[in-house]
């Protein structure tokens, strides 16, 4: 443990306690107490807090040459994204449309580009944080005690939902301490986030990668090497619980390619050992039809359990003739129309866009016939008395809207750069350096799916695992030159 004194004098220890609150109040994404913020804001991460202490105390820390911060390649087309992006949103100004419930351009502009460096943010202290393996350790130990918190408030409120142990308006009173939102009415897990979705995005983009790769590279945080498979099943069954179908798919989907790329070893070894059983005893036999059974139990009883609510089952009872039905009945109908709408201003502006933040005065306007008299929602939203602004609920189609192909690219761009030095983590001969890059990768599948269900750019989970792995690899990068200089040098002085 370390003294006030102690902690006070060493800057660094400083920034550390503040990275490590920051990671620790991750899953927090709808803080009620902020200041200068309306209702309608609801993405409001808490780790912001410990976060605006943090970056200007490595600049200082950095200018009084007490400390080195992570230059990486990737802040590059990061850059470029981010200029082309303020000045689409300059010509966008010379659009200026009709206000629209009280919004104005300037108003929503500002706004977007608020939340754009928010998420920039966590991206840059990410990078900053995580040079080198002790860094990186240290990271992921406060992202499982995140985790942890996640899945004792996810209990609690399993214990509220499902068991009458505990009042339901007394845990909402609880919630609504920190939350902006009371429990989901529906018996839906939300564990710390705003919404179901928001946790199982959560959980699939942020705390399952590392949770998965751990198990797939055989690689632990700490001694307990019972403790990531143990919080890999409770994450898996929270997600379950959240009922969410964009959060589910992203899971399954993402562990599905990552497994496929990253696993060949794994699966060669378990088919081996798997096909040996039948050579030998009786006994080893069983054992092994007795694991294919239990798998299928799993599927079947995830199946079962998943069917109850009848927004899933819709995904397979339906009677739909048309995309447009069917959208209509699973309860897609909303977010389709939204998407259709934004899509409007990418026809109209296409190379540059409408400016950040403006899609939504385009959506209303816009709208597909078939949403006006099939989705209620939509019906709601166009009533006089209603003020919300609406948003594409989906971050390609928003980019291209409201940045055109270009910003579309651009940030294309980004995210395969991301990759490339994901990637780049495998040329390390270490154990830790390919539990990162399986973990970078299974997380940068999950945000790749993750970005159809949601458009917002402040959200940490974007931001936070590419920030991490691109420090590393930024590290990675200059130890390999070394090393290559190293030998050169070594083989030069032989000759």
């Amino acid at each position: 443990m370390f003294s006030a004194t102690s902690v006070v004098n060493n800057p660094h220890k400083i920034s550390r306690i503040l990275w490590g609150a920051a990671l620790l109040t991750l899953p927090v994404t709808s803080f009620r107490w902020f200041p200068f913020l309306g209702e309608g804001t609801l993405v409001r991460p808490l780790a912001m807090y410990p976060l605006a202490v943090l970056i200007p105390l490595l600049l200082i820390l950095a200018w009084r040459g007490k400390t080195k911060l992570n230059w990486s390649g990737a802040l590059i087309p990061l850059g470029v994204l981010v200029l082309f992006m303020v000045a689409a949103t300059s010509f966008g100004a010379l659009i200026d449309p009709i206000p629209l419930r009280g919004q104005t351009y300037s108003g929503r502009a500002i706004r977007a580009l608020a939340t754009l460096f928010i998420g920039i943010a966590f991206f840059i202290a990410a990078l900053w944080m995580n040079k080198d393996e002790d860094d990186f350790r240290f990271t992921v130990k406060w992202l499982f005690a995140g985790l942890c918190l996640d899945l004792a408030w996810s209990g609690l409120q399993a214990v509220t939902f499902y068991t009458g142990l505990l009042e339901k308006e007394m845990v909402t009173h609880w919630q609504r301490a920190f939350s902006m939102r009371e429990l989901v009415r529906t018996n839906r897990i939300s564990g710390l986030a705003y919404e179901p979705a928001w946790l199982a995005g959560q959980f699939a983009t942020t705390f399952i990668p590392f949770l998965f790769a751990a198990v797939l590279t055989n690689f632990r945080i700490t001694r307990l090497k019972w403790l990531e498979p143990v919080l890999l099943a409770l994450s898996l069954l929270v997600v379950l619980a959240t009922y969410s179908r964009g959060g589910l798919i992203t899971t399954i989907a993402a562990a599905g390619l990552t497994f496929l790329f990253m696993g060949r070893d794994v699966t060669r070894s378990v088919w081996n050992w798997f096909i040996s059983g039948f050579r030998g005893r009786v006994l080893e036999m069983a054992f092994r039809i007795g694991i294919i059974v239990a798998i299928i139990g799993a599927f079947a009883g995830t199946f079962l359990f998943l069917s109850q609510k009848n927004f899933f089952r819709r995904l397979w009872e339906t009677d739909a003739q048309s995309l447009s039905e069917y959208i209509v009945d699973i309860n897609a109908g909303a977010r389709g129309a939204y998407s259709a709408g934004a899509l409007s201003a990418f026809e109209e502006y296409p190379w540059a866009g409408v400016g950040l933040g403006a899609s939504g005065f385009y959506i209303y306007p816009n709208l597909p016939d078939w949403s006006l008299t099939t989705v209620p929602e939509i019906a709601k939203q166009l009533s006089p008395e209603n003020r919300l602004y609406p948003n594409p609920k989906n971050l390609y189609v928003r980019l291209l809207a409201e940045t055109g192909l270009i910003g579309f690219f651009l940030f294309a761009a980004f995210q395969f750069y991301i990759l490339g030095d994901i990637l780049s983590l495998l040329r390390r001969r270490e154990s830790w350096a390919r539990f990162a890059a399986v973990a970078g990768i299974f997380a940068w599948f999950a945000i790749t799916f993750y970005n159809f269900t949601q458009d917002s750019l402040t959200t940490p989970n974007l931001w936070i695992i590419p920030g991490i792995l691109v420090g590393l690899a930024a590290t990675s990068g200059d130890s390999l030159t070394d090393s290559g200089q190293g030998v050169a040098l070594q083989n030069k002085e032989i000759k």
